[in-house]
């Protein structure tokens, strides 16, 4: 069955329209209504009055209400909870949006709070900028309505008749059978691809799936969110830079509850130190002149990399260990003594013995007793601090049935 979510007091007839080209291809569909503005121009299978209940808030106050944003927030609550309780009764097969720049704010906020893989489609006259708003890291699919959604035309027809065969076929697609393995989750950079690339490898072999996120900010949170789901067996967390660019104000960090969803749900976890001798920025004329005289490397015309000092390597290393330490699963933290990316190692751009040397000390020193912290006399891309890693996540999870 396909959700079609949105505000029927001002959309409804375009909901309508939609309704039924996926009922002539024999497709379910189960409307929710989330205006607040007016009485809907077509009738709902979930009034708006029973999402602001769910909100626990009424229609009447919410339409009396001068804060419009406050009321968006109440239907967009009472929504999400709605479609959380139908996708735990297995009800939803997808969910399709129509929306200008409130309705999609609303929508994507709900197709956010709901599971990696529900196909989820958004139409909207906000698709043609920059959407990372509203797509953060789910699997949202934005389609841009190119005219406003107001009404019926030649042009609007076509777009919304696009739009219900997408998102049907979303729903219809199967994707292929494949064996069910227990799913690893690894993060990377650039800077530590040999060693991750040989510990997935490693892993695969053993009857793994490795899932790969690029420490880019989102995809930390990404990760996190897959954790959080309960997507993931096990996580290979070898590159935590995104730390350095939370605690010293880079670009790319991925917020202050990095570490956090394996903690939570007692996901066994490796833990290693990879790439946070560097803060990320843009183009090097982009650096905040509050970093001006601080070693820098030019790694491309976009990307300008800062190295950690000792300082902040040990305010880093009081995060990491704040966060394993709330773990309710097993961890093992792994440090590589020999350098903790590409260019950190002798004779390396950003090679600085002293700020390593804070950061492993500081870790020793904050991570609980309970946490194993295992070191070993290598770079962090040599193979045998690969094995390491793999030898010590495997020994935290059950045996492979």
């Amino acid at each position: 069955m396909i959700v079609l979510l949105g505000t029927f007091d001002t959309k409804g007839v375009e909901y309508a329209y939609v309704r039924e080209l996926l009922t002539a291809r024999g497709v379910a569909t189960w409307t929710v209504d989330c205006g607040v503005l007016g009485l809907p121009s077509c009738a709902a299978d979930v009034s708006a009055s029973e999402v602001a209940s769910a909100a626990g808030t009424t229609l009447d106050a919410l339409r009396v209400t001068d804060d419009r944003g406050a009321a968006v927030e109440a239907m967009t609550r009472g929504a999400v909870r709605v479609l959380r309780r139908m996708v735990d009764e297995g009800r939803v097969g997808g969910i399709l949006a129509l929306g200008g720049g409130g309705g999609t704010t609303l929508a994507t906020a709900v197709m956010r709070e709901l599971p990696v893989g529900l196909p989820k489609l958004m139409v909207s006259t906000m698709a043609s900028g920059n959407v990372a708003a509203y797509v953060d890291v789910k699997d949202i699919t934005m389609m841009y309505s190119v005219v406003d959604i107001a009404g019926l035309n030649p042009l609007s027809r076509r777009i919304l008749a696009n739009a219900a065969g997408a998102i049907a076929g979303m729903v219809e697609q199967r994707a292929p059978a494949a064996a069910d393995r227990p799913v690893i989750a690894a993060t990377m950079f650039g800077v530590t691809t040999p060693c991750v690339t040989t510990a997935r490898q490693r892993l695969e072999s053993a009857g793994y799936d490795v899932l790969v996120f690029h420490a880019t900010g989102s995809g930390g949170r990404a990760m996190e969110g897959l954790i959080a789901d309960g997507y993931v067996s096990a996580v290979l967390d070898v590159t935590t830079t995104e730390w350095a660019d939370e605690v010293v104000g880079g670009v790319l960090s991925a917020g202050p509850a990095r570490l956090s969803a394996a903690a939570r749900r007692g996901v066994p976890q490796v833990v290693s130190v990879g790439a946070l001798d560097m803060v990320n920025f843009g183009a090097a004329e982009t650096v905040p002149i509050t970093f001006e005289g601080r070693r820098m490397y030019r790694h491309n015309a976009t990307v300008t990399l800062m190295r950690t000092t000792p300082e902040e390597c040990r305010v880093i290393a009081h995060r990491i260990a704040d966060r394993l330490n709330a773990a309710t699963g097993p961890v093992s933290v792994v440090l590589p003594l020999r350098g903790v990316s590409a260019i950190d190692r002798e004779g390396a751009v950003f090679h600085d013995p002293a700020a390593d040397a804070a950061l492993f000390e500081t870790l020793r020193e904050r991570l609980a007793p309970r946490i194993r912290v295992r070191e070993v006399d290598a770079h962090i891309n040599d193979p045998e601090f690969s094995d390491v890693l793999v030898d010590e996540l495997l020994a935290l999870m059950p045996p492979m049935p």
